[in-house]
């Protein structure tokens, strides 16, 4: 079997933790010396700050603006004989499967006991039935 391997690990101990104990001290080095620059140019560093809000204000509304996109309508040359006669074959063979499904269902229902394959086939045609029935509304 696989040997487990046990870990005397102080549960306290983080990533945060150890990267702090690790490099806090160039990090402390690093926000001295930020302090210390701020504090000595104020002015520029404001200076800094307002001219970047404004330049971020000036871009998002000008160079990183979308547009939307407009939409060109299609229009589509109906020919209304075409039409109407593909809903008159549609119809045709939603009745067609409709008779062909109910002559199923009667001869199923007419059996005094059903097999797992006849149920199968029954639910099959009366889920068939009703998504004819709901294309028809």
């Amino acid at each position: 079997m696989w040997k487990r391997i046990h870990s005397n690990r102080d549960p306290r101990d983080s990533l945060y933790s150890e990267i702090h104990k690790e490099f806090g001290t160039y990090f402390a080095i690093a926000g001295n010396a930020a302090k210390r620059l701020v504090a000595a140019y104020p002015k520029f560093f404001w200076g800094c700050m307002i001219f970047l809000l404004a330049l971020s204000f000036v871009l998002s509304f000008t160079v990183f603006r979308k547009p939307e996109k407009t939409r060109v309508a299609v229009v589509k040359k109906v020919n209304p004989v075409e039409d109407g006669f593909s809903q008159i074959l549609q119809a045709t063979g939603n009745i067609r499967e409709t008779m062909n499904l109910k002559k199923l269902v009667d001869s199923l229902t007419a059996k005094s006991q059903l097999s797992a394959d006849d149920s199968t086939l029954l639910d099959s045609a009366l889920s068939r039935l009703s998504k004819i029935h709901q294309s028809l509304k």
